[in-house]
């Protein structure tokens, strides 16, 4: 344990006094998703030890997305400063440098106390022998950073930290756009909500808001929208428990004006989970025949359940796989179709800096055909004179305008309905958004009309 005077604990930040268990913890997740192929989100949800960390669990949460989000640059130079590379039986001890270098290269804590610190978690990971080798390359970081600089500079996948294949990608689809795409994947991401219109308007809530002392502003493209001033927990929006406001993406918040829902429609949300996009439908037309949702994933199903629950809304819910029409279809076709198909989620990397690591180029391939195989389903159920909505949160053409392009060429009764909005760039076969743009995710969205040949 590292003995602290009186004048140090005072020049400390307030969180430091928490940072050793809170980077063992963080240590653990990591090594959780990067080899147990867990999600971020899921790693933290179930880990146990973050679950308990009480007034710790922001800086726990800082210290792993921030890792994950620069963990192809920190990784280089961990590897630059190994004169051998570290055994996999002790792979918990390369995830411990990453974090000791995160916070080095990243966070307000003075070196000495990361180091240290650092130094002595090896005992509490049973690798007390690996305090001198930890202690060294830490310390060499901060002597050779300056060396180190030029090498991360003109690379491009280092300096903006992410793997060569999603650059290229980029590069391809988006020559003009692709930098600012990557430097936008590694901002921290906006915090937006959006008004239940049901219970009250959004310049009702606003008040509410500053009544609160929360801050923020009526968002532009969606009438619910508002953007916070800086994130804060759910807990702490007023009337966030008993259904008046939701946390979602503004980009996301455009599926249900591109609907162009009538009262009496019958409507189909496939691939529903978690339910935002389904109770964003239901709270903008009360007046809809029906609302039938789809989840294929049971304990997605329990959390748009829950969803709609805290909202006080009612849908026809069903566990099943769109794929499998039989399961699931009674032949009663329906008059709008949301699709929010499972994508790269290349749109949201910086929400989920994850991503960076756990998709790979053959997922995208095999996301892009299941995506087909989902709009060919789908259209049957369709109505003549439907429309079905095409939503992904990728930036990648290939599951976008080139998918949309191939089905629309491939099926005589499809027709792409132009949309007319000020946001997006116009692909010709939907509009796409990119990451950053108007400070929003990036996503794709495409109108299909359903006419009589």
């Amino acid at each position: 344990m590292v003995t602290l005077n009186l004048s140090t604990i005072i020049s400390l930040p307030v969180n430091f006094l928490t940072v050793m268990s809170s980077r063992l913890i963080a240590t653990q997740i990591i090594q959780q998703v990067i080899e147990s192929k867990f999600t971020l989100t899921y790693a933290l949800r179930n880990n146990e030890s973050f679950k308990q960390a009480g007034d710790d669990k922001a800086l726990i949460q800082k210290i792993c997305y921030g890792s994950f989000r620069w963990y192809i640059q920190l990784e280089y130079i961990l590897n630059q400063l190994l004169e051998k590379r570290i055994k996999k039986k002790d792979s918990r001890l390369k995830y411990l440098m990453i974090v000791g270098l995160y916070q080095l290269r990243f966070m307000r804590i003075p070196s000495h106390a990361v180091v240290s610190e650092t130094v002595n978690t090896c005992k509490k990971i049973k690798m007390e022998w690996a305090k001198g080798l930890v202690n060294a390359i830490l310390r060499r970081y901060l002597r050779e950073t300056d060396s180190l600089s030029p090498n991360i500079d003109n690379d491009d996948n280092l300096e903006t930290s992410h793997p060569q294949w999603i650059t290229e990608q980029l590069k391809q689809d988006w020559p003009e756009e692709w930098r600012n795409i990557l430097e936008a994947n590694n901002q921290h991401p906006p915090m937006y909500l959006r008004v239940n219109q049901l219970r009250q308007s959004r310049d009702e809530y606003l008040i509410k808001m500053e009544h609160a002392g929360i801050t923020g502003q009526a968002t532009p493209y969606s009438e619910q929208g508002i953007l916070l001033t800086k994130p804060i927990d759910v807990n702490q929006l007023p009337g966030f428990d008993i259904g008046e406001v939701s946390v979602q993406e503004l980009a996301a918040q455009l599926s249900v004006e591109l609907l162009d829902l009538k009262p009496g429609h019958s409507v189909l949300d496939a691939c529903a989970a978690p339910g935002g996009k389904s109770s964003h439908i239901l709270e903008s037309q009360a007046k809809i025949k029906s609302l039938t949702v789809i989840e294929k994933d049971p304990n997605r199903a329990k959390r748009l359940s829950e969803t709609l629950m805290r909202l006080d809304l009612q849908a026809i819910t069903k566990v099943s796989d769109i794929i499998d029409i039989d399961q699931w279809w009674d032949k009663e076709q329906f008059d709008r179709i949301l699709l929010d198909a499972p994508c790269s989620a290349t749109g949201v990397i910086r929400r989920h800096p994850d991503i960076k690591l756990l998709r790979t180029p053959e997922e995208v391939k095999a996301i892009s055909l299941l995506q087909m195989q989902l709009l060919e389903t789908l259209w049957q159920t369709l109505k003549p004179k439907g429309l079905l909505v095409y939503v992904t949160c990728s930036i990648f053409k290939q599951e976008n305008s080139e998918l949309i392009k191939q089905f629309t060429d491939n099926n005589n009764d499809c027709v792409l309905k132009p949309i007319d909005a000020e946001w997006g760039k116009d692909t010709g076969y939907g509009k796409q958004i990119l990451t950053g743009q108007n400070n929003m995710d990036g996503f794709f969205y495409a109108c299909l009309e359903k006419i009589i040949v």
